[in-house]
């Protein structure tokens, strides 16, 4: 019930092995977002059940830093209660865990719960999306405002914990090159804000008011060049990172197919060094990618 993989992570401006584990819980408690549907995976599962995932991870672990995901919140009591956070804050010092990463929504977070990570480096992902207050709300339906995420910053950085803030690419009914100013315009606004902005680029979920856009050929996911445009074009030194789920797939991020294994390489390179040189690509497809951000302003549709 538990998935539990290896990767690396940027730490301290350096590449750094980390263990990932996504825990299964009740899931997400607001489930109305237009593109996401992890919630599906959800499960009313006991705390026992629970306690026993969290011990299969540290079985596991060999790393200082450990990510944490529930497809859910973190600090929603109801996925995760405080018993049980404080036995993983336990079980991670113990293990030399120097920093664990998380994910909530702004209304879960509180003093109470931050403070019991005080022992470690804690980092808190919150997926803002947008800093559009209207596109967050019109075209995702996130159930919080830019002042909600703002006010929950501030708490995390209170007790000098880090931030990361993911933005979407390409939410439903933006056009390509919006999405792609949509991400630039975010980015500047909230990098005074947080310590990591993740881009994260919109893939088709099952269930979802995306797929259904999609299966009527009135959605495209957003193509693998928007992605490198918006990083070009963020003016701030903020870390950035962008790992394209699916990327490459129908359902995915893509290009054309030839250049898109290349392109999520790149990507995933980037996020590790911040190089942005290593982002200087081409390929034949550029032609009918710039050719789309000026025809789907118009059309409202995508160009193929």
């Amino acid at each position: 019930m538990v998935k539990i993989w290896k990767e690396l992570e940027r730490y301290k401006g350096r590449e750094e092995r980390c263990l990932t584990a996504i825990i299964t819980t009740k899931g997400c408690a607001w489930r109305k977002c237009t593109m996401c549907s992890y919630w599906l995976e959800s499960r009313n599962v006991s705390e026992e059940i629970l306690r026993e995932q969290v011990d299969q991870i540290f079985a596991k672990i060999d790393t200082k830093l450990l990510k944490i995901f529930t497809s859910g919140s973190f600090f929603d009591e109801n996925e995760i209660s405080r018993d049980l956070r404080q036995y993983i804050v336990e079980r991670a010092l113990e293990a030399g865990v120097k920093k664990i990463i998380v994910e909530s929504r702004p209304e879960f977070v509180s003093e109470e719960k931050l403070k019991d990570f005080e022992a470690l480096e804690l980092e808190v992902g919150i997926g803002l999306e947008t800093a559009d207050d209207f596109i967050r709300e019109g075209c995702i339906n996130k159930g919080f405002s830019f002042s909600d995420f703002k006010f929950a910053v501030e708490k995390i950085k209170a007790f000098g914990f880090r931030v990361k803030c993911y933005l979407l690419l390409k939410p439903p009914f933006l056009s390509e090159r919006e999405a792609i100013l949509d991400v630039v315009n975010s980015a500047n606004m909230v990098s005074k804000l947080v310590d990591v902005i993740s881009i994260n680029l919109t893939n088709v979920q099952k269930g979802t008011i995306v797929e259904k856009l999609w299966e009527r050929r009135l959605y495209r996911p957003p193509w693998l060049w928007s992605a490198i445009e918006a990083i070009k074009r963020i003016e701030s030194d903020v870390e950035i990172i962008c790992d394209p789920v699916a990327g490459g797939k129908i359902r995915g991020p893509h290009n054309c197919g030839k250049c898109d294994r290349e392109v999520v390489s790149s990507l995933k390179l980037f996020s590790l060094t911040q190089d942005k040189s290593v982002l200087d690509l081409d390929c034949d497809c550029k032609v009918v990618w710039r050719k789309s951000l000026e025809i789907e302003d118009f059309s409202r549709v995508p160009l193929l």
